[in-house]
């Protein structure tokens, strides 16, 4: 449920695991000490990008309080205003209760009844999962005066081993649907000017963000990252291998291209009005650049609004561990390609 922690399993005979770390956070590294009663964290939350904390083992009921060992950032976070998420439940397809997020702007204009432009997120995998963590390019947006909307769909992890498996066979179906319920979810909160709305993703988020322009209308721009476009490519030149595709979609090019065609976003791109901005990076081996090559001809040829940016030199993981002067050019595309569609006076 958006959160990641540290679990003790007896190395012996039967017992569940029990956790041993809480709170509203994401244990993203952890280390024991040789006597096993003290952890190492490296923990982020979605106000503090890292920090290092230890934590006492509990010897019985309760778990104790991470301790912050250094505060690596404290002279940083000191100079800026970051916004916190706001959680609610909403009802997916098949009256799922799902859980999302609204980072709503650090400072709005006056007036009760302002309201602002928003960016509808998707994360990639899909057995991925947003949550209590930090996220530079939300917070950016926050900053900048956007309302960042975001939510675990089916297919995330972090609910079960059903929940994650139930978009198989079934991509930009009910996933989708859970996605827009979401959006909507989010939209009935106030605060939002459904009217000035963008979307953008990476990676699978990519793909549902392709997916989305081609069959709504609904939003004034989109970001798509990283991006799926052709599943029949994606069979034989990710380095996936033929398994994405396979265990995803239960089928191969030559068996049932049809089938393959049905869920790929190329497929729909004549329907695609929503100016788009295609993000990507020339040595991504997991989406090959041959996805956002095949989109923006495609999108060009049809003379509608989109502009390709590549990244030399990096790989799928840019967002995260690219090369530092990648990553802000980066930010500073997703930013400017919203801020010229979705103004927000």
């Amino acid at each position: 449920r958006g959160t990641t922690h540290v679990y003790a399993a007896p190395a012996r005979g039967d017992g569940l695991p029990r956790r041993v770390t809480d709170g509203g956070c994401r244990v993203y590294g952890f280390s024991l000490d040789r006597a096993a009663r003290t952890l190492a964290l490296g923990v982020a939350s979605p106000t503090s990008p890292g920090d290092l904390c230890t934590q006492v083992l509990a010897a019985g009921q309760g778990t104790p309080e991470m301790r912050p060992l250094v505060e690596v950032n404290r002279e940083a976070l000191a100079e800026v205003e970051l916004a916190s998420p706001e959680e609610f439940a909403f009802r997916g397809a098949d009256d799922w209760e799902l859980q999302g997020w609204v980072l709503r702007p650090t400072r709005v204009g006056n007036g009760e009844d302002v309201t602002v432009p928003a960016v509808l997120e998707i994360h990639g995998g899909p057995a991925y999962m947003y949550g209590l963590s930090f996220m530079f390019e939300f917070q950016l947006l926050a900053a900048r005066g956007y309302a960042v909307v975001y939510s675990n769909p089916r297919g995330s992890t972090g609910y079960g081993r059903d929940f994650a498996a139930a978009v198989i066979d079934d991509w930009g179906g009910k996933d989708y649907q859970d996605v827009m319920a979401g959006l909507d979810a989010a939209l009935a909160r106030g605060g939002i000017d459904g009217s000035r709305l963008g979307v953008a993703g990476g990676s699978y988020g990519g793909f549902m963000t392709n997916w989305i322009v081609g069959h709504s209308e609904r939003f004034k721009a989109a970001v798509t990252m990283r991006s799926v476009a052709n599943m029949a490519t994606m069979f034989g030149t990710s380095d996936l291998g033929w398994d994405l595709v396979v265990d995803q979609l239960s089928t191969t090019p030559w068996e049932d291209r049809e089938r393959l065609a049905r869920f790929s976003p190329i497929s729909y791109v004549e329907h695609i009005r929503t100016p788009l901005l295609i993000l990507h990076s020339d040595n991504d081996l997991r989406c090959p650049i041959g996805e956002a090559h095949q989109l923006f001809a495609a999108l060009t040829y049809l003379g509608r609004e989109t502009q390709l940016v590549v990244f030399e030199a990096q790989n799928h993981d840019l967002s995260r561990g690219g090369h530092p002067r990648s990553r802000v050019i980066r930010l500073r595309h997703i930013l400017g390609w919203f801020e010229r569609y979705l103004p927000k006076g």
